[in-house]
């Protein structure tokens, strides 16, 4: 039996490349081209499990992302760090000068601002997917136009790649997450990292609280993201990613966390891909 899982983007994106690393070539990939559009395939039962980007080493946060996990109810049970290489390809028969325009995720143009400042006769254009506009490039034929896309997509569509790892850092990696709409799928014994989301008042020294909790209980945080709580005007929600080494301290700390802290909610609980 073939899971089927949802990605953000088509055949020989990030994500597609996500989804082969974690779960083998026995995948039935569900293409999406927004995030909205991959939560609705898990919610309406079009996918078991879906593979969506949270953050980026050079970008930060995709923090829309933080909130569709909240309000629809999904649940992290598992993660995967993926290097990004990012190259720039053409038709055959088309080289570096030859391009106008170079269209591309917002993510992937943000990321290789520095090698463009060479080309400034060069267009940057947003769009909704590094192979998606790889795979446009070969079906319509369209020349003068480059996408930024993984190696993959250059051999999947056919294209030239002209210049390779055009990325600015070359140390680049994003943090993907592994969401489905029911939780836990290992053993207590082999969690070791989760993910959970809680809201405090606003009183001195609320948030300082909830973090001594953890540390009293020997969780390690490793990231603490806050977003405005849309329908509460000044009221934030904080995200928040810990590891730990025995899931029992994790325990104690959500018996106290949800005591100290407002609608608090564990998103995921899953294994740290970083160990």
């Amino acid at each position: 039996m073939k899971f089927k899982i949802a990605i953000q983007g088509i055949q020989g994106s990030n994500h597609h490349q996500v989804a082969k690393d974690y779960y083998g070539d026995a995948i039935e990939l569900v293409e999406c081209l927004s995030f909205d559009s991959l939560v609705d395939k898990l919610l309406n039962g079009e996918a078991d499990k879906g593979v969506m980007a949270i953050e980026n080493s050079i970008a930060g946060s995709i923090i829309p992302n933080y909130n569709l996990i909240y309000h629809n109810k999904l649940h992290i049970i598992g993660e995967y760090y993926l290097n990004i290489h990012h190259n720039l390809m053409v038709l055959a028969g088309q080289n570096i000068s030859d391009i106008k325009e170079v269209r591309s995720h917002p993510m992937a143009l943000l990321q290789c601002k520095e090698f463009f400042k060479d080309y400034p006769e060069i267009k940057l254009v947003e769009d909704v997917d590094t192979a998606e506009t790889a795979q446009r490039i070969q079906k319509q034929q369209l020349k003068h136009v480059a996408a930024i896309a993984p190696n993959v997509a250059a051999e999947l569509y056919g294209l030239n790649i002209v210049a390779k790892d055009i990325q600015t850092i070359k140390n680049n990696a994003t943090r993907f997450i592994i969401v489905k709409t029911k939780n836990k799928e290992l053993p207590k014994a082999q969690i070791n990292k989760a993910s959970i989301r809680f809201l405090t008042d606003h009183k001195r020294g609320s948030l300082a609280a909830m973090l001594n909790v953890m540390s009293d209980c020997n969780l390690n945080l490793t990231k603490i993201q806050s977003l405005p709580v849309i329908e509460s005007p000044w009221k934030y929600a904080f995200f928040v990613d810990i590891t730990f080494d025995g899931y029992s301290n994790f325990e104690k700390a959500k018996s106290l966390l949800n005591i100290m802290s407002e609608d608090f909610k564990v998103l995921g609980e899953y294994k740290n891909a970083r160990v």
